[in-house]
């Protein structure tokens, strides 16, 4: 019988044959299996997709390698702040520069290519809130870093970094093809998560670095260029410009919001704010803040919200607004 084999199914082949880790070589075989038919035809092949799923899984169950030694993956990189947004860029399109000019990192920034060699994390602010941007190393059509992937597999957003004096539409196409090839957008073939709940796809954006030095009509070619629906924000870490605005939009698309403490009877803490994706309610705040005390969450009180007077009482329902303030009370 002909296993019939879907252009899902050859789609999700293509990019186990393309992973450069074993985290990601078990994504794709559970894609395969998720999209290939089920039928007598097909029955050889799924069984060695589960053994192959099945050795894999072993092997990453495990933390030791011989002689005791712990396997360290320099591509994890432990969320910190609101938000994590990770690079991407062909060598010199300005990454490293992004994450000097908004942080205090220790970044490499070089004249020459592959001056970074493994990820830098920054911790930028939009206001009072901290947002960790994370330099990465370039990519070219031909080469990345083994293992790069799993740090754009972990972040919250994918930053595509393009050099705006350069030729933008070859950055665009080795960025795209990358992402592509490795299942990190979210477009009509890809889903965020998989049947088994694993991450597949991230937001991404276009940062135009270098906007200063850009030719006439660069900005112009590169979205005329691009056939996906990206956010562009132009910046200059030379002049500076564009750099608030490229942190406020960050904020935007992580899609979150701020909220701020007030223990009764003090003033309201409006140094480090709460930070929760946005919809979020009173009870998910209680829950932030010890998740054994909201269960004795009794009352609320708000301040600067729309349509409440300040110190009106709320519902442990009541869903929360950017830069409220919330008195919790408790039994």
């Amino acid at each position: 019988m002909p296993a019939n084999l879907t252009p899902e199914y050859y789609r999700a082949e293509k990019w186990y044959k393309g992973a450069s880790t074993d985290a990601e070589k078990i994504l794709a075989l559970e894609e395969m299996l998720r999209a290939i038919p089920k039928h007598k035809g097909t029955d050889h092949m799924q069984a060695d997709l589960k053994r192959r799923l099945s050795k894999l899984r072993a092997l990453a169950s495990s933390s030791v390698k011989k002689g005791g030694k712990k396997h360290v993956d320099v591509f994890h990189i432990p969320k910190q702040g609101a938000g994590q947004v990770v690079l991407i860029g062909m060598p010199n399109s300005g990454k490293s520069s992004i994450v000097g000019a908004l942080s205090n990192a220790h970044v490499n920034i070089t004249d020459y290519p592959f001056g970074t060699h493994e990820p830098t994390p920054g911790m930028a602010m939009h206001e009072d809130v901290p947002i960790e941007i994370v330099d990465m190393p370039p990519i070219t059509a031909e080469f990345s870093m083994p293992g790069q992937v799993g740090g754009y597999r972990g972040c919250d957003l994918i930053g595509i970094v393009i050099d705006m004096s350069a030729n933008v539409s070859e950055q665009m196409d080795v960025c795209i093809g990358y992402l592509s090839s490795h299942r990190l957008l979210i477009d009509e073939a890809t889903d965020t998560t998989d049947t088994s709940g694993n991450t597949l796809a991230r937001k991404a954006f276009v940062i135009c670095a270098k906007s200063d030095l850009a030719g006439p009509g660069a900005m112009n070619k590169l979205r005329e260029h691009c056939d996906r629906d990206f956010e562009f924000v132009a910046i200059s870490t030379e002049t500076g410009a564009g750099l608030e605005e490229f942190t406020a939009r960050i904020f935007g698309m992580l899609d979150i919001l701020r909220v701020y403490a007030k223990k009764p009877g003090k003033e309201p803490d409006m140094k480090e704010p709460f930070t929760m994706p946005r919809g979020s309610t009173v009870k998910d705040m209680a829950n932030q803040i010890h998740r054994e005390l909201a269960e004795k969450l009794k009352t609320a009180r708000s301040w600067n919200a729309p349509g409440i007077h300040d110190g009106q009482n709320v519902q442990r329902s009541h869903v929360l607004t950017d830069r409220e303030i919330i008195e919790l009370h408790f039994s």
